[in-house]
């Protein structure tokens, strides 16, 4: 699955507002690309998508049958 057909599953289940898929959707771009990133770019989208990825926390609980 690419970046194209992950987007249209976001839009097509109505998941634009799921934070983990944007986190796939950022890392799957960010993998398309890396042939033409250096080594220090692609490391730094990597370290804030990460961060990102980090930042959602436990924001789910309580709430899993909703979201997931």
């Amino acid at each position: 699955m690419d970046s194209t057909d992950l987007a249209q599953y976001m839009e097509a289940t109505d998941s634009i507002t799921k934070p983990w898929l944007l986190v796939q959707l950022r890392l799957k771009k960010l993998q398309e690309r890396r042939a033409t990133l250096s080594d220090s770019e692609y490391f730094h989208q990597l370290v804030d998508i990460h961060q990102d990825l980090m930042n959602l926390g436990e924001w789910w609980r309580g709430i899993e049958d909703e979201v997931f």
